[in-house]
C-alpha cells in the first residue's frame, strides 16, 4: 500500500508564517497551496475579513476536489481603531472553522490567511491563536498569513517569512488589478 501524503511516516507536519507589510503573503501560501495540490494533498483555506469579494484565487481553488475554501468576514474593510460586533463575531467562527478544519483528519495544509491581522486588530485572541498551533496534529502543515504577527507567533513557529515593502505601485495610484492583485 503506498502512503498519502498524510499518512507518509516521515513527513512532519510544519508552522509557516507569511507576514510582512510587503505584497505577496497570501500569494505566498497560495504558491505552497498549488505545490501542495500537485502532490495529492488534502486542502483546507480559511479567508479571514476577505468577505464576498471575488477574489480570482478562490474561483480556480473552488475546481478542485481536494481543497475546500471557507470565506469568512463582511464585504467591506474593518477600522481597526473600531471593529464592528460583526467583524469579531466573523472572525471567531473563521478561527472555529480552522480548528475544526486542523482536527478533522481530512486534511494535510490548512491555511488560515490573515489570521495575523485577525489578531492584531483584536478580533480574535492571540492566546486561542497559539493554542490552535498547540493542538496541531503533528501531520498537518499549517500556514498563518497577514501583517502584523505577533512575537509570540513568530517564535513559536518553524518557518517564519517576512514581506519587506520596499516600493508599492498603489503608492503612484495604481489601483489592485482583477487577475493580478485579487
Amino acid at each position: 500500500m503506498t502512503n498519502t501524503p498524510q499518512t507518509s511516516p516521515d513527513r512532519k507536519g510544519l508552522v509557516e508564517v507569511f507576514t510582512g507589510d510587503g505584497k505577496g503573503k497570501t500569494s505566498a501560501a497560495l504558491g505552497v497551496v498549488l505545490r501542495a495540490l500537485g502532490h495529492g494533498f488534502h486542502v483546507c483555506i480559511i479567508h479571514f475579513m476577505k468577505g464576498n469579494f471575488p477574489y480570482g484565487e478562490q474561483k480556480m481553488l473552488a475546481q478542485f476536489s481536494n481543497v475546500t475554501l471557507a470565506v469568512f468576514g463582511r464585504t467591506s474593510f474593518v477600522d481597526p481603531n473600531n471593529p464592528e460586533e460583526e467583524d469579531r463575531k466573523e472572525a471567531k467562527r473563521a478561527l472555529e472553522a480552522g480548528r475544526e478544519a486542523m482536527l478533522s483528519g481530512k486534511y494535510d495544509l490548512v491555511v488560515l490567511d490573515e489570521v495575523n491581522v485577525a489578531s492584531a486588530w483584536g478580533l480574535v485572541g492571540l492566546d486561542d491563536v497559539v493554542k490552535l498551533i498547540e493542538d496541531k496534529p503533528e501531520h498537518v502543515e499549517l500556514i498563518l498569513t497577514g501583517r502584523y504577527a505577533d512575537r509570540k507567533l513568530i517564535e513559536i513557529a518553524d518557518l517564519v517569512t517576512e514581506m519587506l515593502m520596499i516600493k508599492h505601485p498603489f503608492d503612484e495610484g495604481v489601483e489592485a488589478r482583477a487577475g493580478l492583485d485579487y
